[in-house]
């Protein structure tokens, strides 16, 4: 939880909030692909790329 604390704090006193999306799509890349990996729902989530 302190990652994200200084990370909010960097973009906060930085006025960097543009990152935001980026950072959630990377996020949501990320789980997609672990999700995507190791269940049933891989073949589907490999027709998406």
């Amino acid at each position: 939880m302190e990652f994200l604390k200084d990370m909010w704090n960097f973009l906060k006193e930085r006025k960097k909030y543009w990152l935001i999306p980026m950072i959630i799509v990377l996020l949501l890349v990320g789980i997609l692909i672990i999700f995507g990996g190791s269940s049933s729902v891989a073949p589907f989530v490999y027709t998406l790329f």
